[in-house]
């Protein structure tokens, strides 16, 4: 393969041009907003910021700014336990999963344990409820070879949580747990469907009744991704019982995911449509928020209601889907509205409630174990802890494969539009190893080097491999600059040198790829031997 060099075809043609014309420093330099290549119509928008910069919906002045949860935390499900709130979400291919975190106020949040720690396949829209004293949560997973839902269980929201139980349904998604009149459990599912529940809520009892519940429908030329009937959410208030139902497809279109409503005075209907649906969707792709949807209704502390569900952030898909609050209100004809507007603007705060410390660090100096409650390996087989260990402040890694596409990565969630990472990295002859951002094994981008050259990747695949001064230790710090990515790399953490290669990864998304997932900061080891990394830093940019 022939290798063209960009720089030395530039300067041919530029030819008689004077070097002196070509200051080191350009009078035309950009800032990181302007460089940006998508979503500065909105960069008045201000959060207060808390632990390392990262951004707070909290305002501190009895406000609040969406989102709650900045990053990819998709398809919510909420639970209110007395005056405590634990949310949970899909984690898809990454293990340990089904992240639960705690609230008292439902805008401050913190994370309390990942529950899932089998590998059971790209987890889908989760349900997490309490039912006479234990915690459940039902949890749809497909590996491409096999697909069903399953539920585990706990005494304590902290946990030990129970080993996946297998529900052997394998043609549905997005489980919506209620109790009926009649007493029984019941799980709603996608297409309208339901099944019932045994007595304890960890087997069926019966056959999945097809077409209960046939959705509201939206007209013809709405732009949207497909129908996609999903995410079914239900609750008992008075005499009725609510269903709270996503259409349009959760993706695609900025248009197109919403929220409807139904209700009826029995569980086995029939279903009333709300005549006022769709009861929350993006209007319009120049909105702060988009592809809202995905809704379950909650009680605030002091008896307001609120709707929490999700949304992609104008010109951000790579960040994934955002968990986002609405305040809601009952009308007198027994449905409700929401009433958040596209929640670009500060909202007042629920009353009542105590706020609770927000977020967690993600830097790492690796003194903890802070495997599942932030890292998390890619679609990881059995055993792959065991690549582990931690000494001493150090993270060592056995290496595995031959580049992120096949070594399991390790990475976790963030939910910043412009942040950076800095790691110390040292290999073992035949180890390669660096700083990534990573969507799936077909689509990530990074640097990493092995003990002659570093080796650059971009869309998935390893493209140059310039020489590597440093040897087999080094420092990377990877910047993520409102979807400009760069490098900057030093032999001793002091003085640093940019890296002659950029990108741009506002394309590292859903809508190009598929699955639902977000651009995840982290690292990798392939090859052979390990990798050993230090004192992980995290920080947030901007203001």
């Amino acid at each position: 393969m022939r290798f063209i060099d960009r720089r030395a075809a530039l300067t041919g043609l530029l030819g008689g041009v004077a070097a002196s014309a070509l200051p080191v420093r350009s009078v035309l330099a950009q800032t990181l907003e302007e460089a940006a290549p998508l979503g500065r119509e909105w960069a008045n928008m201000k959060w207060r910021r808390g632990i390392e910069n990262q951004r707070m919906a909290d305002l501190g002045d009895g406000t609040f700014l969406n989102p709650i949860l900045s990053g990819d935390h998709p398809d919510p499900s909420i639970l209110k336990d007395g005056d405590d709130y634990y949310m949970t979400f899909s984690s898809f291919e990454s293990v340990p999963g089904i992240h639960i975190w705690h609230s008292r106020d439902l805008v401050n949040w913190r994370p309390v344990t990942a529950a899932l720690t089998t590998n059971i396949g790209s987890v889908w829209a989760p349900e997490l409820i309490k039912q006479e004293g234990r915690f459940y949560c039902y949890i749809p997973a497909r590996f491409p070879e096999y697909r069903s839902n399953y539920v585990i269980w706990a005494d304590r929201i902290e946990g030990p949580w129970s080993a996946p139980f297998d529900l052997k349904l394998p043609a549905h998604i997005d489980p919506g747990h209620i109790v009926g009149e009649d007493g029984k459990r019941y799980l709603f599912l996608n297409g309208g469907d339901r099944v019932r529940l045994t007595d304890d809520g960890l087997a069926v009892d019966g056959p999945v009744e097809e077409g209960v519940y046939d959705a509201w429908r939206y007209p013809e030329d709405w732009i949207v991704e497909g129908f996609a009937q999903e995410g079914p959410k239900l609750l008992k208030r008075g005499d009725y019982f609510y269903m709270i139902t996503a259409i349009g497809g959760t993706a695609g279109p900025p248009t197109g995911h919403m929220v409807i409503a139904a209700r009826s005075r029995s569980i086995h209907g029939p279903w009333e449509d709300c005549p006022h649906n769709p009861i929350v969707r993006t209007r319009s792709g120049a909105e702060k928020w988009w592809s809202r949807g995905h809704a379950t209704l909650v009680e605030g502390s002091a008896g307001d209601w609120w709707m929490v569900y999700h949304g992609y952030e104008n010109a951000y898909w790579s960040l994934g889907r955002q968990t986002l609050l609405d305040p809601i209100e009952w009308t007198d004809d027994g449905w409700f509205r929401a009433r958040g507007g596209d929640l670009s603007q500060p909202i007042a705060k629920p009353r009542g409630g105590q706020a609770v410390p927000h977020g967690m660090a993600l830097s790492d100096d690796f003194s903890t174990d802070k495997f599942g409650l932030q890292w998390s390996f890619y679609d990881p087989q059995p055993n792959e802890k065991d690549r582990l260990r931690r000494d001493s402040g150090v993270l060592h890694m056995r290496a595995k494969g031959r580049a992120p596409a096949d070594c399991s990565p390790l990475t976790f969630v963030q939910g910043e539009q412009a942040y950076e990472i800095e790691c110390e990295i040292e290999i073992d002859p035949g180890a390669v190893a660096g700083l990534i951002l990573f969507y799936d094994r077909a689509l990530y981008a990074g640097l990493g080097f092995d003990a002659q050259r570093y080796v650059t990747h971009q869309y998935g695949i390893e493209r140059g491999r310039p020489a590597n001064p440093h040897g087999r230790r080094m420092f990377i710090r990877l910047t993520n600059a409102y979807q400009n990515l760069y490098f900057d790399t030093s032999g001793d953490g002091v003085t640093w040198r940019r890296f002659d290669r950029g990108m741009e990864v506002s394309g590292y998304n859903q809508n190009v790829r598929g699955g639902f997932m977000m651009l995840r900061p982290g690292l990798y080891a392939a090859g052979e031997g390990e990798a050993r990394f230090r004192n992980f830093r995290f920080r947030a940019l901007g203001a």
